[in-house]
């Protein structure tokens, strides 16, 4: 993944952030929506495309595009810095790896704790019965 070239090939939008904020808030586009089309991107491979479009695919909209929104500053450009850092984490994040699981065996500690436990359990249970009269 070449990160220059991602942030190349974002698209922003700025529009009215909701919420408190007084006149500033209605007059000012300072929520910033970024949008990066991963099917269309030359930034990354076709493995990496492939990739990311099976591991996001909650988050892609029907024309397969990553859709960040940033709001939390009242400034656009620091809002736009914003969300191209989670984009770039999202992208990171979406291109590890998983490692492979090792079957293991249980060892006989943890057998013999197993056994333990249950011997401790049986007698719990027995005690609470009723007596046998002979």
């Amino acid at each position: 993944m070449d990160r220059e070239q991602v942030v190349k090939e974002l698209v922003f939008k700025a529009v009215r952030s909701g919420g408190a904020g007084g006149q500033h808030v209605n007059k000012v586009s300072t929520n910033v929506i970024l949008i990066f089309d991963i099917a269309n991107s030359n930034a990354l491979s076709e493995k990496e495309q492939e990739h990311l479009l099976n591991k996001l695919k909650k988050r892609l909209n029907r024309n397969q595009e990553l859709i960040v929104r940033a709001s939390d500053s009242r400034s656009q450009s620091k809002n736009r810095e914003i969300a191209t850092k989670k984009l770039l984490a999202i992208l990171e994040e979406g291109l590890k790896k998983q490692k492979l699981r090792k079957k293991t065996r249980p060892g006989p500690g943890s057998k013999e704790k197993r056994l333990k436990e249950k011997k401790i359990q049986a007698e719990k249970k027995s005690a609470r019965k009723k007596p046998d009269h002979f």
